[in-house]
C-alpha cells in the first residue's frame, strides 16, 4: 500500500478506556469485544483460504445468505467459540462493520444476539437492532462541520472513474461512497491520486478487494466503540480487524488483533498492542476468537 492510503488514527492519544470509565473495587469488570466481520470473523467462499487437502478441510457453517445463495461462512469450531464468547456474563460482544444496516441484518451469527452493533463504519450504533437517533444526529453534525459534502465526493468519483474498469458506484447510508472495480484493469496510481484529492477535503480512501471506499475522516469505528464502552461501563476493550478502515478501531482498543491476511497485512501496518495472527483465511477467525476468550476471561476490577 502507498502512504496515501495510510489510515487516520482515530485515537491518537491512546488513552486507555480503563481510564475513561472508572470503576469501583467491588464489582466485576466488563470487557467490550468489538470485531470487524468480513474477512475477520466471517468469510466468503473466495476468502476462505483452505490450503489443506479437501478431505481435511474444516466443516463450515453458513452465516449469511444473499440473493438466495450462501455467501459467508465460519468454521463450526469458530461458531462454538463465538457462542461461548457471546454468552459470557462479563463480556459485551459488538459486531463492528462498514456494512450498511441492511447488509448487517443478513448475517446470523452463532451465539447470543448482540445488544449493540456498529454499522456503516461507525455511522450507526444499533441497540437491539434499531439505530440510535442521538448517535445519528451527533455523527451528522460532525460530518457537516468537518468534511466536504457527499455530493461533491460522489460527483468527483463518477467523473474520475473509467467505465473500462468501473463495475458499480454506490452510496452507503447517505454517509460514504464506494466503487466496485475490476482490479485487473484498475490503474496502479488511480487510488493514490484519489486519496490525494480526498485528504484535504476531510475524506479517506481504502482499497479492499474489488471495492474502493471513500469515507469521511470523522466517521470511525473507534468513535462508535468508545460510545458503546461508555454506555456499558466497559473496563477493557478488545478489537480485531483486517482493513485500513479498522486501524482506528485497533488503535483505540486496549488490545487488538489483525489477521495474517488483508489490507493491514499487505500494508505492513502494526502497533505495539496489536498482534497479527499466525493463521490466514477462515482459520484466522478461529484464532481471533480464541484470543478474545483468553483475554476476556474472568477478572475482577483492579
Amino acid at each position: 500500500m502507498t502512504s496515501a492510503l495510510t489510515p487516520v488514527e482515530g485515537n491518537r492519544d491512546r488513552t486507555p478506556l480503563t481510564a475513561v470509565h472508572g470503576h469501583g473495587d467491588d464489582r466485576a469488570s466488563v470487557t467490550l469485544v468489538a470485531s470487524d466481520l468480513d474477512r475477520t470473523l466471517i468469510y466468503s467462499a473466495a476468502a476462505l483460504n483452505l490450503p489443506m487437502a479437501d478431505a481435511d478441510a474444516p466443516r463450515l457453517l453458513c452465516v449469511e445468505v444473499y440473493d438466495k445463495k450462501p455467501l459467508s461462512y465460519v468454521t463450526e469450531t469458530a461458531a462454538a467459540l463465538l457462542d461461548e464468547l457471546t454468552r459470557s456474563p462479563s463480556t459485551v460482544f459488538v459486531p463492528t462493520t462498514t456494512r450498511t444496516r441492511e447488509q448487517y441484518h443478513r448475517i446470523h451469527l452463532p451465539g447470543a444476539t448482540a445488544e449493540f452493533a456498529i454499522c456503516a463504519n461507525g455511522g450507526h450504533i444499533l441497540v437491539n437492532g434499531v439505530s440510535d437517533h442521538d448517535w445519528q444526529r451527533s455523527v451528522a453534525g460532525r460530518l457537516a462541520e468537518e468534511c466536504a459534502s457527499l455530493d461533491e465526493v460522489r460527483a468527483h468519483l463518477v467523473s474520475a472513474a473509467d467505465p473500462a474498469w468501473l463495475l458499480k458506484e454506490r452510496v452507503a447510508e447517505d454517509l460514504f461512497a464506494y466503487l466496485v472495480v475490476d482490479r485487473a484493469l484498475l490503474p496502479a496510481e488511480w487510488t493514490k491520486e484519489l486519496a490525494a484529492w480526498a485528504e484535504p477535503r476531510g475524506w479517506t480512501v481504502s482499497l479492499q478487494g474489488r471495492k474502493i471506499y471513500v469515507v469521511p475522516r470523522p466517521l470511525t469505528k473507534s468513535a462508535a466503540m468508545r460510545e458503546v464502552a461508555r454506555r456499558t461501563g466497559a473496563t477493557l476493550t478488545l478489537a480485531a480487524g483486517d482493513s485500513l478502515l479498522d486501524a482506528d478501531l485497533l488503535l483505540a482498543a486496549d488490545q487488538g488483533w489483525r489477521p495474517g491476511h488483508g489490507e493491514l497485512a499487505d500494508a505492513g501496518w502494526s502497533a505495539p498492542h496489536v498482534e497479527a495472527t499466525a493463521e490466514n483465511g477462515v482459520a484466522a477467525g478461529e484464532e481471533i476468537l480464541r484470543r478474545f476468550l483468553a483475554a476476556s476471561g474472568p477478572r475482577r476490577a483492579a
